[in-house]
Order: structure tokens, then C-alpha cells, then sequence
């Protein structure tokens, strides 16, 4: 039920900074509320209630989940406590730039005033409509499932496949959620549409050219705009800071996405006879390999940003990160033999460095910078292979994909983890 914030400014007319602890208490909650539905971790949602609670002359103690949270105010005399839920959640990260701004300026621009200035602004943020359309989504999705078919082998006909498939899928997706479906429903029937789409294409490419079977495999890109690469990320990064209930009930939805997207993409595959074979040679020499990669990279950033509806100058942003962070893990392992989860190591270690220096210059949350470029870094081909044997009874097989996929996904918030170690002194203290 929708918690109807004015009914608590009815009576108040003192500041913010003043007023009665519930009115205060609603303002921190809000804040908190907020941007968990933005996406972000419980850590950054518990230092920016914190920090809007010390402008408002409080302390407080917050227990917080993935879509719930629970908080208790103290202002020396009283203490006031509140459960705030939501019915779902997502990752919008332009709504959590506002947030923070919002955070940063509380002390200085609303404190001092009529709390129901604070929830005005508030009220702005939370009704503040998507940057973009289901079709602009449903590109984005298709401009980085295309970028992500050719850093795992694909050619053109793998791209043209995969560019038709996420976009139809993602477009469904979006088409969906904005009928309120739960996330399972519509990864599901995401998933369907973009396998459907990427086998109808590649039938109506064939009625002119001759292809390969091969080309049958990159249906596996098609689907990978489900990754959920906010709450995987964040739940390492909150059970390392000791946000244990947040950390595994984000670990338990990233894990339900990941595996209901694979079963459906496992069950058509089933149907249409198709089979997660190795890619044809791409045929590149180095030079033009590392170039091809450095653009597919950015690209498939570039998209993944978009679909966390950031804006176009933090999705470009994004995308340059991500292009040097992953080029650099894929030639670790071409040119130096180095385990795919040390390289995976490197190259999120890389995205967080340089996440954090832009962050000094520029508003935008570091968390909105490394998570879409490492998402590109995630093994979704290894987990589908994994599954797929499952699915056939190759246990031997499928344990060794999903050991392989699990190490490179433990492997990557570690190393934005020893990025955000070194670079940030807060996140090395226990508050």
C-alpha cells in the first residue's frame, strides 16, 4: 500500500531540522526507500539515511533487505520507528543519481526549511518518468547482446541474430513490467520472445544466403539481457560489508533470474533442436581483434547502461570503462594464458579504479559506472552450457560449466571490492 506521506506534514510547521521525530523519521525512510527501489546496495542505502539523519539531528539504526526496511530514530528524548516495503523493485540509475544529489544538498538547501519541501522534492524524484521508451530499451538491449555475441566468438550472422532477438525480447520485457508482472513472468516470456525472434531470423537470413548450423548457438546471446547484474553485484558487495540479510536475499533473486532464464532458454532449445555448439572462427588478426573488441565492448556497456536508464553521458562513460576493463581481461587470457577468474579479477579491479577517479569529477555514483561494465564480464554462456547438460543428464559437464561460471562470478565484485578497498577510505571502516 502506498504510505501517504502528507498526512504526516498535516500539523507540522516548524524546520525539518526541528520538527517531531515522526515527521523526521519520514524524511530519512523516504530517502532509504528511495533508492533501495533505485537498485543499490544496503550499504549506500544505509550511508546516505545516515547522513541525512545527522542533518536532522538524529542517530539511527536500520535493518534492510532487498525490498523492505526497517528504521529506528533517536533524537536524545524520543525514538520513533517505521517498516517501509516495496512490491518490487529494479535498477534505475538516473533516479538514483537525483537521490544523491538530493542526499548531498540536504544539510544546506532543506534542513532549515518546511519539511514538506523535502518531500516535494522527493515526490519529483519518485515520479520521475523513465529516460526512455520500451523501444528505446528494447535497442539498447539489442545494441549490447550484439556487442556480447562477438566477445564470446559470434560473426556477423550471430550479431544480426542476437541485435533482432534482445531487442524483441527486452521490448517485451519492458512492455511488461510496465503492467506491473513479476520479474519471473517477464524474464520468461522475455527470454521466449528474444529465442523465437533470434530463430526466425536467422530462417528469414537463410532464405538468402546459405548458413551453417553453427550459427544456430548464438541464440545463447540473445537471452542475455536478463543478467541481473545489480543485485548479483550488490549482494557480494553488501555480504562483504557484513549486510548479511540484504546481501542473500539480493544473492537468492539474482540466482532465481539467472536459472529461470536458462530453463526456458534450455526448454526452446529442446524444442527447436538448437545446440550450444563453439562459434566458427571469427578470422581477425590481432590488431583488429583488439579494436573489434575494444568496440563491442563499449557497445555492449553502452546498452546494458541504458537498460539501467542512465543517461547518455553516464551510459558513454560507462562504456569507455568497460571497454578497457574487459579488452583487457579477454587479451589477459588469449596472450597470457591467465585463468579466466584471475583475468575477470583484473579487469573489474580495472572498472572500479577508474570508476572511482571519474567519480571525484563527475556526479555520477560510482555503482552506476562499474556494474554495467563488468555485466559484459559475466559467464552467460558458461552458465547456459552448464544448465543445458543439466538438463541432458551430463552431470559431469554441467558441474564443470557452472564451476567455471561460478568462479568468474565470485571473482568479479572481489575485485570491485579491492578497488572500492583502495580507494575509498569509508568502505575500509567498520561504522
Amino acid at each position: 500500500m502506498a504510505v501517504r506521506w502528507d498526512r504526516m506534514l498535516s500539523k507540522e510547521e516548524s524546520a525539518a531540522r526541528t520538527a517531531s521525530i515522526s515527521v523526521r523519521a519520514s524524511i530519512v525512510g523516504r530517502v532509504g526507500i528511495l533508492l533501495l527501489s533505485s537498485g543499490t546496495g544496503a550499504w549506500r542505502v544505509r550511508a546516505a539515511m545516515n547522513k541525512v539523519a545527522r542533518a536532522l539531528e538524529m542517530t539511527i539504526s536500520a535493518d534492510i533487505g532487498f525490498t523492505a526496511l526497517t528504521l529506528t530514530c533517536f533524537d536524545g528524548s524520543e525514538s520513533f520507528t517505521e517498516s517501509l516495503s516495496l512490491a518490487a523493485t529494479g535498477v534505475n540509475t538516473h533516479k538514483m543519481t537525483l537521490i544523491e544529489k538530493f542526499v548531498d544538498d540536504f544539510a544546506t538547501v532543506y534542513a532549515d526549511q518546511k519539511p514538506h519541501l523535502a518531500h516535494k522534492r522527493l515526490n519529483e524524484i519518485q515520479n520521475q518518468p523513465g529516460n526512455y521508451t520500451a523501444f528505446m530499451a528494447g535497442f539498447a538491449a539489442a545494441l549490447a547482446c550484439a556487442g556480447f555475441i562477438f566477445l564470446l566468438g559470434g560473426g556477423p550472422v550471430e550479431i544480426f541474430g542476437c541485435f533482432i532477438g534482445a531487442g524483441a525480447g527486452n521490448f517485451t520485457r519492458k512492455k511488461l513490467g510496465g503492467r506491473r508482472w513479476n520479474a519471473v513472468a517477464t524474464t520468461c516470456l522475455g527470454v521466449g520472445v528474444a529465442c523465437l525472434s533470434y530463430v526466425i531470423a536467422l530462417f528469414v537470413l537463410g532464405l538468402f544466403v546459405h548458413l551453417s548450423p553453427a550459427h544456430e548457438a548464438g541464440y545463447i546471446g540473445a537471452m542475455l539481457f536478463v543478467i541481473p547484474g545489480f543485485p548479483f553485484i550488490t549482494s557480494i558487495l553488501d555480504i562483504s560489508k557484513n549486510d548479511m540479510r540484504s546481501g542473500l536475499e539480493r544473492l537468492a533473486f539474482a540466482l532465481m533470474i539467472i536459472f529461470s532464464a536458462t530453463m526456458v532458454g534450455w526448454l526452446l532449445a529442446m524444442i527447436f533442436g538448437l545446440h550450444p555448439q563453439n562459434f566458427l572462427p571469427q578470422g581477425l588478426g590481432l590488431g583488429a581483434l583488439i579494436g573489434c573488441r575494444l568496440i563491442a565492448s563499449f557497445c555492449g556497456v553502452f546498452g546494458f547502461s541504458l537498460m539501467f536508464n542512465s543517461q547518455f553521458k553516464m551510459a558513454a562513460t560507462a562504456g569507455l570503462i568497460g571497454a578497457v576493463a574487459n579488452t583487457t581481461r579477454l587479451e589477459l587470457v588469449d596472450l597470457s594464458q591467465l585463468p579466466p577468474a584471475a583475468a575477470a579479477f583484473v579487469g573489474a579491479l580495472i572498472a572500479g579504479l577508474a570508476a572511482s577517479l571519474i567519480n571525484r569529477y563527475t556526479v555520477f555514483p560510482r555503482i552506476s559506472l562499474t556494474v554495467p561494465a563488468i555485466v559484459i564480464m559475466v559467464p552467460g554462456l558458461y552458465i547456459y552450457r552448464g544448465v543445458y547438460n543439466l538438463g541432458l543428464n551430463n552431470i559431469g559437464v554441467g558441474a564443470t560449466w557452472l564451476t567455471r561460471a561460478a568462479l568468474i562470478m565470485i571473482f568479479l565484485p572481489f575485485g570491485l571490492y579491492v578497488a572500492r578497498f583502495l580507494m575509498d577510505k569509508d568502505w575500509r571502516m567498520v561504522d
